[in-house]
């Protein structure tokens, strides 16, 4: 029977072998290149349950679909529940094997290459496609590696443009819930009305305009991860209901009367101190402690300058695929010199612009100094401080200079240069801006 089986699929296109006995097979499992397995039920030596169990050890995508008589269906189906693809009773046309052999060999190749695709996406999105050498980014890197497996919420601060999402998308990559979903929602880029329809969907006829019902980004995100963008921007109304969300793991759409359950993974970013914003009555102490399990905080470009020949190689690898008729090549060493001069108060945000446009835009296959915006390098150092006649410096411009040297010490890491200097976090943010507050009054 196995060799007219054989036979049979031969003449449809397969390679089939064909084998006379269940250890000759088991043996054959072993090996590479054997894609599908068909195997009788009851049989000498090794039975096909035990095929069916080597089979899986040795290739676990690999399908198997069992021949089996008419009394022995209860078996075949037990085979179906450890794994088999499918079963066959006898007799029955060859036609039909083939037939169920096809979608077998279909659906493992579907499985394969979505793997390949999951594997590429992880590679592409990963903490493995951050890049950067300075001891602060390794610590964010190794915090949120040790994260990424956990449902509990994460705290993401930065600066504008430190690649506070780039950290998020990492986190949600590098975790179990890589195969799901990851949606981001910007809080500060929608009025509260839309916001809340957004994140939480709506009925329809629940506000004027509402023509259809939506489900809402919680449950778009269900399964994955959800990233809140700039969460400090949230008004408090809208807090209280995502605290119910991440208390019960349920929402209710605007205008339903019952809730969902929801499997979601929340993220928040915000370059706001949100201590500070508790203490202004602007933001919930007790969401700020759902949210604060972990914080990861993402220094300043500024204060992390031996990562700056890492992003700009990597910057300009991804202009140049982006631009590929550009002639632009590498960077020349007065051009590099003057980006380490740089201040970067738009962090890595601004130099990933800055990259784009030299490649955009350079007419050789060496960028120079003079082809970059005339704003790289010729500001100012940032906070240069009015001197007093007598060459004495105000009080507050000695606090802000020695806070900033500090936390240049510290890799940008603002709890430890606050520990560091016996400083709560408000007293530092307030010698960090006393510059500004100058400018401003």
């Amino acid at each position: 029977m196995a060799e007219t089986l054989a036979e049979g699929l031969l003449d449809r296109g397969y390679d089939a072998v064909a084998c006379s006995s269940s250890s000759e097979a088991a043996r054959r499992l072993e090996g590479d290149g054997i894609d599908a397995l068909v195997t009788d039920l009851r049989m000498p030596e090794v039975d096909g349950m035990g095929l069916l169990a080597a089979s899986r050890r040795a290739a676990p995508e690999r399908p198997v679909i069992v021949m089996t008589a008419y009394g022995a269906v209860e078996t075949a189906v037990d085979a179906i529940r450890q794994g088999a693809y499918h079963y066959l009773t006898k007799p029955f046309p060859l036609d039909e094997l083939a037939l169920f052999l096809g979608r077998a060999l279909d659906d493992m190749r579907v499985r394969r290459e979505a793997r390949s695709l999951r594997a590429a996406l992880r590679d592409e999105n990963g903490l493995g496609k951050l890049v950067a050498s300075s001891a602060a980014m390794r610590e964010v890197f190794d915090i949120a590696a040790r994260v990424a497996d956990a449902a509990t919420p994460v705290l993401i601060v930065g600066e504008t443009g430190t690649g506070k999402t780039a950290i998020a998308r990492a986190i949600h990559t590098a975790g179990s819930r890589a195969s799901g979903p990851f949606v981001s929602i910007n809080c500060a880029a929608l009025p509260e009305a839309l916001l809340e329809s957004e994140l939480f969907g709506h009925v329809k006829g629940a506000f004027t305009g509402a023509t259809g019902a939506r489900a809402g980004l919680f449950a778009e995100a269900d399964g994955g991860t959800l990233l809140l963008d700039e969460i400090g921007e949230m008004s408090a109304a809208l807090q209280a209901k995502l605290l119910h969300v991440l208390e019960s793991g349920t929402v209710r759409a605007v205008g339903a009367n019952k809730e969902r359950q929801v499997d979601v993974r929340v993220l928040a970013a915000t370059h706001r101190d949100l201590r500070e914003r508790v203490r202004a009555g602007a933001f919930r102490e007790d969401l700020l402690y759902r949210l604060d399990v972990v914080t990861i905080e993402v220094p300043a470009l500024r204060h992390r300058r031996e990562d700056l020949p890492l992003l700009v190689d990597r910057l300009l690898a991804e202009a140049r695929a982006k631009h590929p008729h550009s002639p632009v090549q590498r960077l020349g060493a007065d051009a590099g010199a003057k980006l380490l001069e740089h201040t970067w108060p738009g962090n890595v945000r601004e130099l990933a612009h800055v990259i784009e446009r030299v490649v955009l835009l350079g007419r050789g296959e060496e960028v120079r100094a003079s082809d970059l915006p005339p704003t790289i390098g010729n500001a100012p150092p940032p906070g240069m401080p009015a001197v007093l006649e007598g060459g004495v410096l105000p009080v507050r411009e000695v606090q802000r200079r020695y806070a900033a040297w500090a936390l240049e010490r510290f890799g940008g890491h603002k709890t430890r240069t606050a520990e560091a200097l016996g400083v709560d976090m408000k007293t530092l943010s307030k010698w960090l801006a006393s510059q500004d507050d100058d400018k401003a009054s």
